[in-house]
């Protein structure tokens, strides 16, 4: 998330820390349900690797993804431009191997780490200049790191399959783009707008 835009699909002017407190009451968002957790549970197995590994959930929201990649043994560094979301994601993750930070999702406050995946749900499209934001989120990576974008397109707003793909392409990795607007437990349900993963891994 950047000063002027926002990483969960509302308008600039949202007041995130306004929102944050009833945020996760949508299904997709805090995963309260356990069929909605789980078909997210099952998307991650197959997006991040199969081994204990680094991951950095940009615009991580209240933390509700990067619970779910801690739960399967990864280590997980969140990072988010709302401090209302920081803290109620560092309360959900409390005593895990997980750390969150105050920060936009375009530029992470990450110094010279780096990560085996680069995890972003409902964040690129609303950054400035999403081709040099991957850019940038691709150099976080380890060699042979992968980049999990999960977008959409919601009426006018949104980036879609195509043309993310397109920017993922320059960076030199394999790039795969799994469908999701038909998995209605993924959303708490049913959806007619466009809704995907991009998975971008290095060699």
């Amino acid at each position: 998330m950047t000063e002027n835009s926002d990483s969960r699909g509302g308008a600039a002017d949202v007041d995130w820390d306004a929102e944050a407190g009833s945020f996760d009451e949508e299904p997709d968002h805090g995963l309260r349900d356990p069929e909605v957790r789980g078909a997210w549970a099952e998307r991650l197995r197959g997006w991040l690797p199969g081994g204990a590994s680094d991951v950095l959930d940009l615009g991580c929201g209240t933390g509700s993804l990067s619970l779910l990649a801690a739960e399967q043994g990864h280590r997980v560094t969140g990072v988010d431009l709302s401090p209302a979301m920081v803290e109620l994601a560092r309360a959900k993750l409390a005593g895990r191997d997980a750390v969150f930070l105050l920060g936009d999702a375009a530029h992470p406050p990450v110094g010279e780490q780096r990560f085996d995946v680069v995890l972003g749900r409902h964040v690129l499209w609303a950054l400035p200049d999403p081709g040099r934001v991957l850019l940038r989120w691709w150099g976080l990576l380890r060699p042979g790191g992968r980049l999990v974008l999960v977008e959409g397109v919601w009426g006018k707003a949104g980036i879609s399959a195509e043309v993310l793909s397109g920017l993922a392409e320059p960076l030199g990795g394999s790039v795969r783009v799994e469908r999701l607007s038909g998995d209605s437990l993924l959303w708490g349900k049913d959806v007619d707008d466009e809704r995907y993963a991009v998975v971008v891994r290095g060699d």
